[in-house]
């Protein structure tokens, strides 16, 4: 089954994210395409006439969507008065077929500048010489459904323009207002999957398993579930293909480090990029992407402070801790212990060339047991860091 969709619904994109479906995305925009100029504010009367005046300058025409059938004609009404300049036609799904196919047929030919309607027209209408989309009560609506009304406009070679109105002083939903600066943002060609993933903060995961699931979801946490669910896919297509899958699951390791490790609020001023980064940096799984990480902080926020690097050591030193089969790291009575996992012991034979090589005074900063290793941090001075590293590296 191929679903093809600009902005998945969360419940599906979940899917794909997690590997029940299968996803493909497709980046590469229409030749001449350019993105869609997008607006959000105030139910403004002047703001509309300029608006659509503009549009017929150029002998273009114009969406508006409202999305009441009651109030619509009262709405073309007003339209009507506002640009006494423009034709105005009415196009909804209560209409009988034959007086809705009319309309169409006229507006597709000319007959009519404005068109007020329903959200009929996000059902792949594609009229290039419709290039400005004004939507009324625009916080009534989904993201997902803003975002396939923008993409009724801009589809020729012309430069389109899209306005999302909510009433004046009306004090919008916290989610409301999380769509209306999602959609506002997202201007740049392609952003529907950015968009979907949004939407997916935003709605939650919905339901999997249909509304009757039961079991004990909520005391193991959405992401364990989640993460639990990904690998018994994983599982599942192995053996389909025939290929043996033993993987050992390990707890990730606890890792303490007396270092401050975070990132600051003046480097990446924006909360929710800050938790993004957090989140993406959580799920590293490849030590080489480290180094990838650092230079995006690079590129996109300037050279990073010592609290970044230091998270970026942390998170090289879990990444590690995790192959070397560390149970935690953490700091005791001014020394850093490293505890293996339970029935594992340290081999001080493997550890010895390492050692050697270190030489002396630095050999006296370790202290091994066959079940504890301890850094003296005071003994090792600055080189604590990268001892504890090479450490990881030759026990991995």
């Amino acid at each position: 089954m191929l679903t093809l969709s600009a902005t998945p619904i969360p419940r599906t994109l979940h899917m794909s994210l997690v590997g029940v479906r299968d996803m493909s995305t497709m980046e590469t925009p229409p030749e001449e395409r350019l993105p869609i100029r997008t607006y959000v504010a105030e139910f403004n009367e002047r703001l509309i006439r300029e608006a659509i005046l503009r549009e017929m300058e150029r002998n273009g025409q114009v969406f508006f969507v409202h999305n009441r059938v009651q109030s619509i004609a009262l709405m073309a009404h007003k339209l009507a008065q506002l640009v006494p300049e423009a034709r105005v036609a009415i196009a909804h799904g209560q209409m009988p077929e034959a007086e809705l196919e009319k309309v169409m047929a006229d507006f597709t030919q000319g007959r009519s500048d404005v068109l007020v309607c329903t959200t009929i027209i996000q059902s792949g209408l594609d009229m290039p010489n419709v290039n400005t989309l004004i939507v009324n009560k625009a916080d009534k609506f989904g993201l997902t459904e803003l975002y396939q009304l923008r993409g009724r406009v801009g589809r020729g070679a012309n430069l389109a323009y899209a306005y999302f109105l909510y009433e004046p002083k009306k004090r919008l939903t916290p989610t409301a207002r999380k769509r209306l600066k999602t959609i506002l943002a997202a201007t740049e060609l392609g952003a529907g999957f950015g968009i979907a993933m949004k939407d997916l903060e935003i709605r939650g995961a919905g339901n999997l398993l249909g509304v009757r699931q039961s079991g004990f979801i909520n005391a193991v946490g959405f992401s364990l579930y989640c993460q639990l669910l990904a690998e018994a896919v994983e599982e599942l297509k192995a053996k389909r293909a025939g290929i043996p899958r033993i993987k050992e699951r390990r707890p990730p390791p606890t890792t303490d480090l007396p270092l401050p490790a975070f990132i600051p609020d003046e480097y990446v001023y924006d909360l929710n990029t800050r938790l993004s980064l957090y989140r993406r940096l959580s799920q590293l799984e490849d030590i080489n992407q480290i180094d990838a990480f650092a230079q995006e902080f690079a590129d996109r926020f300037g050279a990073p402070p010592p609290e970044v690097e230091n998270l970026l050591y942390a998170v090289r030193i879990k990444l590690l801790a995790a192959k070397a089969g560390i149970e935690s790291i953490t700091p005791e009575e001014r020394q850093i212990v490293l505890r293996r996992l339970h029935r594992m012991r340290f081999d001080k034979e493997q550890l010895e060339p390492y050692l050697e090589k270190l030489g002396s005074p630095l050999k006296e900063g370790i202290t091994l047991s066959p079940t504890q290793l301890r850094l003296h941090p005071k003994k090792l001075g600055n080189e604590w860091k990268r001892v504890l590293e090479e450490v990881l590296k030759t026990l991995g």
